[in-house]
């Protein structure tokens, strides 16, 4: 398996299907792939692939068109200069380490007394899930809300997977698995602040992950998460840098 192809592929695949479900606008042509005007949130209103440099100026005008905020995700496949980004006013907000596991080769974390993990199955279990994840991922409640509403219309079977984490009868976290390009892609693993610490964010990858029903788990780590996961047995293949554009010369994340 090509695993930094996948790496790309899975998280382009879930970007568009979610920023298709928000009502957005899809370009997936030879010369772009990108989801842009259906959510609040910068990192959702993305441009995935490019081949041409006068994308750029394309993707900026239908950013301006909707009114809302976007990034570039510019992984390894990208085939422009990313100069041109900066120049046509994104911004460099940082990158995400693409990490992957073969999942027979995860490695068990510690126990966690009185944590269980359960799927989201229903439009109830889904208003627990926002309202945990919006406790401490991203943008807190403005992203958990958009993120449910897409699930929402989504709905609850392959290829998505939506998971709570409790501890002793309190959701205490989240986690979504996306099976797509060949591969169960990791996303919003969450762990509320009052909880953290503990080991709970291992516990859901490996609870979530250990059954999936395909030979590779990937994943974009934040910089904090990075430790966590290569503990887990998870190695960085390549990294997706992030280029945003908010209207303005200063990133708003």
């Amino acid at each position: 398996m090509d695993v930094v192809r996948a790496i790309e592929d899975n998280a382009a695949e879930l970007l568009m299907a979610m920023g298709a479900a928000g009502g957005g606008s899809q370009r997936v042509d030879e010369r772009a792939t990108w989801t842009i005007g259906g959510s609040p949130i910068d990192y959702h209103n993305a441009v995935v692939r490019a081949s041409d440099v006068d994308v750029v100026a394309e993707s900026l005008a239908e950013l301006r068109e909707h009114g809302v905020p976007g990034t570039w995700h510019a992984g390894p496949s990208l085939r422009i200069d990313r100069t041109a980004l900066t120049a046509a006013g994104f911004v460099a907000a940082g990158s995400e380490p693409g990490m992957a596991v073969r999942i027979p080769e995860l490695i068990a974390p510690r126990d966690v007394p009185g944590l269980s993990i359960t799927r989201v199955a229903d439009d109830d279990a889904l208003a627990v899930w926002e309202a945990t994840l919006g406790q401490g991922f991203g943008e807190g409640e403005r992203e958990a809300r958009w993120v449910a509403s897409t699930y929402r219309t989504l709905g609850y079977g392959d290829p998505w997977r939506h998971y709570l984490a409790w501890l002793d009868g309190t959701p205490v976290g989240t986690a979504t698995v996306f099976l797509g390009a060949g591969v169960a892609g990791l996303y919003f693993v969450m762990t509320v602040p009052a909880a953290r610490r503990r080991g709970i964010g291992a516990a859901i990858t490996y609870g979530v992950l250990r059954d999936a029903g395909v030979e590779y788990a990937v994943l974009g780590s934040s910089p904090a998460g990075r430790s966590v996961y290569a503990a887990l047995g998870f190695r960085e293949y390549c990294t997706i840098d992030l280029y945003e554009w908010t209207g303005s010369s200063t990133s708003a994340r």
